[in-house]
Parts: structure tokens; sequence; C-alpha cells
């Protein structure tokens, strides 16, 4: 089968996994499983300490309501969704492990990571699984996510989904995944509900509502997702990758090394 086919074949076992989901998943779904995104951008909110370090424990919480939100959309975004599970449980082994007094803010894990010599700074190394390599891959997914919600803001009833997710992952994620992924996710995406499913699903209310709510001013939703760049002059919240480098990485002189790490 060559690699055409493929990609066609895992597209085509999405939408079928889609399609059970919805027909048995999504009929057992608990209150535990509800995605509100005001829920999760007051999470993200309180990541913020007083002095501005990012607290791991609410990050991962709110990562946590963002795949809900994900899994409720279908097995569309499965492969996403799915690779920031096994993440998130990434960082709280790190957490709740021996060095977890070492974890409880980014800044804190960050220092404690480069200082020991804990995280690899090639594309193959001996602590694949170090937090600092791990939250750097979630931070990419965010970005992704940060670009398709932008669009479906500022989207007009007759948009098109596929398109605006389309166009979000690859100006963020699709440069990390192999052609095989890209291009399954690619058709995936075609079977992408309308703009009306993705308001409902965020259970804000009313289309006008979750305008509002994802028209939040840009420093303000940017500290929301507790990453913002907070060097003078940022104005681009949306220049997620810059804004994680020098909110985490550059205090220390640790940012050079980071441009290493995000090969």
């Amino acid at each position: 089968m060559n690699a055409s086919k493929q990609a066609f074949t895992i597209a085509a076992l999405i939408h079928l996994l889609d399609v059970l989901y919805f027909r048995i998943g999504m009929a057992v779904s608990t209150e535990d499983q509800k995605f509100t995104l005001q829920e999760v951008l007051d999470t993200f909110k309180i990541c913020l300490s007083e002095n501005k370090e990012v607290l791991l424990e609410h990050y991962v919480a709110g990562w946590r309501g963002l795949v809900r939100f994900m899994n409720s959309l279908g097995s569309v975004f499965s492969f996403i969704s799915k690779d920031a599970v096994s993440k998130i449980q990434i960082l709280v082994n790190l957490m709740k492990g021996e060095g977890g007094a070492n974890y409880l803010t980014i800044q804190s894990m960050v220092k404690y990571e480069m200082d020991n010599q804990l995280v690899d700074l090639t594309k193959k190394g001996s602590f694949p699984e170090s937090g600092c390599r791990t939250l750097l891959r979630l931070h990419r997914a965010l970005r992704w996510l940060e670009l398709f919600l932008e669009r479906l803001r500022t989207s007009t009833d007759d948009s098109k989904t596929s398109a605006m997710c389309s166009e979000a992952y690859n100006e963020s994620l699709a440069q990390y995944h192999p052609w095989i992924i890209r291009k399954a996710a690619g058709t995936a995406f075609w079977y992408l509900p309308g703009r009306a499913v993705f308001f409902d699903v965020m259970n804000v209310g009313s289309p006008e509502q979750v305008i509002h709510l994802l028209a939040s001013g840009p420093e303000q939703r940017a500290d929301r997702f507790g990453v913002a760049k907070r060097s003078a002059g940022s104005g681009n919240w949306l220049d997620m990758d810059t804004a994680f480098n020098d909110t985490v990485f550059a205090p220390g002189g640790t940012c050079a090394r980071q441009e290493a790490l995000s090969r």
C-alpha cells in the first residue's frame, strides 16, 4: 500500500471511530466530561502566581479541559488529544515523583532540569520525557488550538471549519509531524462539524456570547493561558513560541539552549 492510500485509510478509520464515538461514547458521557470554555480559560488564568510564575498544576488542569473539548468533537482530533494526554501524564508523574518539589512552577522546573542536565539539547538523547521537552510539545498543540479558535471567532456562519482547522494546523503542528500524519490529518479535518457545533460544545451560551468571550483583549487572553510574552514591546499574542521562549526560557540565559531543544 502506497503512502497516499495509507493516509486515506487512516482518515477513513478516524471517521468510522468518530461515528462510533457519537453513537456510543456520547450516550454515556458524565458531568466530569463536560467542557465549558469559560472554566478552562479561568483555570489557565490562575496558572499565574503573584510573582508571575506559571503554576504547573493549574496548567495541567487547564490542558485536561482542552482535552475534553477535543474529545467532545469526536475522534477527528484524537491524534492530538491522545498525544496531549500522554504528555500531561508525564508532567503529572514528574510532579508526583521524588523531585516533585522542583516541579511546582514552569520556571522552577526549567531551572532544575537545566542545572542538573536533565534536558536533551538534540533530537535524540537520554531524556526524551523531560519536563521541558514535554511542555514544549504541549505548547505547540496549544498554539494550534489558539490559532483555530481565533479563526472561529472571526468566521461567519458559512465558513468552513475544515479550512480553518487545516490553516491553523499548517501554521503550527504540521511542521513537527511526518508527511503521513499531515496527510491523514488534512483528510480527517474534512469531517469536522460546522461552526455552530463548535460554539455549542463550548457551553458558553449564544453565538454572540461565544464570540465575545473569544474576543477578550490580547493581553488578557494570553494571560489566561499563562504563557504570555512579558518582554517589552510584546504585541502579538498568537506568536506563542516566541512568548513561550521569553516567558519561560529566557531567565538565566537558557533561551539559547531552548532553541536547540525545539528542533
